[in-house]
């Protein structure tokens, strides 16, 4: 529809097709809005696959005898727990994004380190055991700490925001909490 063809909207002084603010017309802005979306669900994407890289011949490989500790979860557990957990930090991201508030800046910057930390853990824990054994563990082990950390204050930064935001990453602070113990058993007894 050509803007000399929009219809107003009866008693609002605006045109059918903006947003009430003098912002973008809303299909312009729901598109900004669903490719961001996808922007963020494409960096967990991104995050997952690289990770897994360093994952998929070591978890049969030494990991296969390593000693774990007696709550680790059967190896099948981890793929669909974190396909749901980055699906959730990327869904946060967004709600944030969207929010326009002056504090996204800072919020998505942290969000932004933990991704990172989030990259570094896996290659760490998994790539890096053949060749410095247990000292990759415990170097792996101080950058989970650093990610749980930078998760909590995620999640401090998001609440306020959009306090969906906040709530969907709980789950994923609570699952690196786990992961430090399954890590640190992992240090001690490799």
């Amino acid at each position: 529809m050509r803007s000399r063809d929009r219809m107003p909207v009866a008693g609002s002084g605006r045109d059918a097709n903006t947003s009430g603010d003098g912002a973008q017309p809303e299909p312009q802005r729901t598109a900004v809005e669903l490719a961001a979306l996808l922007g963020f669900l494409a960096a967990s994407a991104l995050v997952a696959w690289l990770g897994s890289q360093a994952t998929i011949s070591n978890v049969t490989g030494w990991y296969a005898t390593a000693d774990k500790a007696p709550w680790s979860p059967p190896n099948w557990v981890f793929g669909p727990v974190w396909t749901v957990l980055y699906a959730a930090m990327a869904v946060a991201a967004w709600l944030v994004w969207r929010s326009r508030s002056p504090e996204r800046g800072a919020a998505l910057t942290v969000y932004g380190v933990q991704l990172a930390l989030n990259l570094a853990w896996t290659p760490a824990f998994f790539g890096m055991y053949p060749m410095w054994g247990s000292a990759a563990l415990w170097l792996a082990l101080g950058i989970i700490i650093a990610l749980a950390l930078a998760v909590a204050a995620t999640v401090l930064l998001f609440g306020p925001i959009r306090r969906a935001a906040g709530l969907l990453m709980l789950p994923y602070l609570s699952w690196v909490v786990f992961a430090s113990s399954l890590n640190l058993w992992a240090a001690a007894n490799n």
